[in-house]
């Protein structure tokens, strides 16, 4: 069986972090599959899904990380083609991921005790996003 369902977000930009897990646990439930996986994926190429310890040092802490890992200060190729100023996005994104895969036991997702799953937006401006949900098993 497989079940899909789309979760529309709000996002500020500039490595804003989202929890989305109590969104995807409802979709879990309503898709009644008990074993299997479940994907989070965001379309797009400024956005990436992971799993973190939703707290505000932690929060911090991977920002400053990213930030140094991919300046926004610097200008990209990227910017240089478009003129939009978010070629940062556009690698922090191709380096964290869009999509998350995660177990599905007993009707629960397995996440450690202090995991939850986020949407982290690279871009530059406040965006609307579309988080697609899909569960697979039985």
């Amino acid at each position: 069986m497989a079940f899909t369902e789309t979760i529309p977000l709000s996002t500020g930009g500039f490595t804003d972090i989202v929890d989305i897990t109590g969104r995807v646990i409802e979709v879990v439930e309503r898709s009644g599959v008990e074993d299997g996986l479940v994907t989070v994926f965001c379309p797009g190429s400024t956005g990436a899904v992971t799993t973190i310890e939703y707290e505000a040092g932690v929060l911090r802490d991977l920002r400053d990380a990213i930030e140094r890992i991919v300046p926004s200060g610097l200008t990209y190729e990227h910017d240089k083609r478009w003129g939009d100023g978010n070629g940062f996005s556009h690698v922090r994104a191709a380096l964290m991921k869009p999509s998350l895969t995660i177990p599905l036991i007993r009707g629960s997702l397995t996440l450690g005790t202090w995991q939850q799953i986020v949407f982290i937006d690279f871009d530059n401006r406040a965006r609307q996003r579309s988080i697609i949900v899909h569960v697979v098993g039985e």
